[in-house]
């Protein structure tokens, strides 16, 4: 029983790392492997976002320098300040709404089904973004995260909070939103990272504390595995994400998202899998 407890969460925290910052949605994919894995009672769910820690953790190091700069420059530094402001800005949105809808949300919409749909529409709303994005821009756009104004974090707020639904994927929406909004594809990118530092991190928090009855010191084995994996699978992913921002779009990933959905609404329609 401890072994397969270890190779799930093993097997969750390579989902979650691999996911977490691609336009694809983490938490459907979470959702999704959870059923498979019998793993998504309540104990399950609040690993899902527990791991997320991991992931986080492997920006924090990719961004290291960065961070340190920042820290060291609140209160000093007028671009260290701007960029505090603006992730503080930008986090609000989801936070009130996920404090007003998260126990319904939770309680209605986190179903495979629910993933696949959103994963599809997602996807048609990333092939009109980039089929916009590719026209000559009316106006110069924002090359860099220490150039946003303080409504340019609101707007991208705003579009995070749309990934409470689940399969909507929060690192998509930030992203897609940024482009929409002005961003350069290298800014987007960027500032959902730096974003999901904050938002990761206290929505973890947040959980742990409030479930913690779920747990005990026997959980801490299996747990850490999983906070190991999501690190290290996100660690390659965030590096080789960069990489390919700098030459392509985010087209693939839309059709991967129809793919995904399809096969999800096709097991179920056809009783290959039963969905919880």
């Amino acid at each position: 029983m401890a072994e397969l407890l270890y190779v799930k969460a093993l097997i969750l925290g390579v989902v979650e790392g691999l996911t977490e910052f691609l336009p694809i949605s983490s938490t459907g994919h979470l959702i999704v492997a959870g059923a498979l894995l019998d793993f998504n009672d309540e104990k399950g769910k609040v690993f899902e976002i527990v791991i997320q820690c991991g992931a986080i953790f492997a920006v924090c190091w990719e961004f290291r320098r960065r961070i340190g700069s920042v820290i060291a420059g609140i209160g000093r530094v007028p671009s260290a300040n701007r960029l505090v402001l603006n992730l503080v800005i930008a986090f609000i949105p989801l936070a009130a709404l996920g404090l007003l809808f998260g126990k319904f949300i939770k309680s209605h919409l986190f179903r495979a089904e629910t993933v696949a749909i959103t994963s599809i529409l997602g996807a048609f709303v990333i092939f009109a973004v980039e089929r916009w994005y590719r026209r000559p821009p009316s106006r110069a756009r924002i090359d860099s995260v220490d150039d946003l104004r303080p409504l340019d974090a609101l707007k991208i707020g705003i579009a995070q909070a749309f990934a409470l639904v689940p399969g909507t994927s929060r690192s998509g929406a930030t992203i897609i939103g940024g482009l929409m909004f002005g961003l350069s594809r290298q800014a987007a990118t960027e500032f959902s990272f730096f974003l999901a530092i904050p938002t990761l991190l206290i929505a973890s928090a947040y959980q742990v504390v409030k479930e913690r009855a779920l747990f005990s010191s026997a959980d801490l084995g299996w747990m850490s595995a999983g906070v190991v994996a999501a690190f290290v699978s996100a660690f390659f992913c965030v590096r080789w994400l960069l990489r390919y921002i700098s030459t392509h779009d985010f087209t693939p990933f839309a059709w991967y998202r129809i793919v995904f959905g399809i096969v999800v609404l096709w097991t179920a329609y056809a009783g290959i899998v039963r969905w919880q």
